[in-house]
């Protein structure tokens, strides 16, 4: 049995890992980085930013799990996702800061498409891949998928406001949550805007076969 470890904070991820089918192919296990995420860059295209993001996490993750053996990790995964402004490649919209912030992005997605960029790797001791520290490999994949808003109107954007589904989500918007009454993917699958890139996704898929 393999042991897989997500260092991520997030619980929509942890939830998307914890509803794989169960089988002896692998034992989970959770862990948050210590090592702050990069903030988005307006130097690069998002999903230039993306990928550079989660490479960033991958060789925090190895150096703040990687050296301890007594876990048993043998498997250390990670992703990031940023909303893609929907007028400029190059301006991500991240994690609202604050009610404003977050009323001000949705107002900024409403009623149009926008891509949702993830990036996932998968790191080990023996599968191929960029070297990241301490003898780990990282396979990185990058995927986007568009998403449509319908207009949000004033009932609606005070329920996603006041609930604070925006906070801790990329974009102000949880496509799983509330967010999904008035959204849709229309190109890409859903699990490239909840969190994992849709290849990176499918390899883990295959790591507890």
């Amino acid at each position: 049995m393999v042991t897989i470890l997500l260092a991520s904070e997030s619980e929509r991820r942890r939830d998307m890992m914890r509803a794989l089918p169960e089988s002896d192919g692998g034992n989970l296990l959770f862990g948050v980085l210590g090592e702050p995420e990069p903030e988005p860059s307006m130097s690069l295209a998002v999903n230039l930013q993306v990928e550079a993001s989660c490479i960033h996490k991958a060789r925090s993750a190895v150096l703040e799990f990687g050296p301890n053996e007594a876990n048993g990790v043998e498997i250390i995964v990670v992703s990031d996702t940023l909303v893609e402004d929907p007028d400029d490649c190059l301006v991500a919209l991240g994690k609202p800061r604050d009610k404003i912030s977050a009323t001000s992005t949705l107002i900024r997605l409403s009623g149009r498409r926008h891509k949702v960029w993830s990036s996932t790797a998968i790191i080990s001791r023996n599968r191929p891949g960029m070297h990241v520290g301490l003898g780990w490999m990282a396979e990185v994949w990058t995927d986007f998928a568009i998403v449509e808003f319908d207009e949000i109107g004033v009932d609606g954007m005070e329920e996603l406001i006041g609930t604070e589904s925006w906070v801790g989500k990329a974009g102000g918007y949880d496509l799983a949550g509330k967010a999904g009454s008035f959204s849709r993917v229309i190109e890409g699958v859903d699990v490239t805007v909840l969190g994992f890139s849709a290849r990176g996704f499918d390899e883990i898929r295959r790591l507890f076969l």
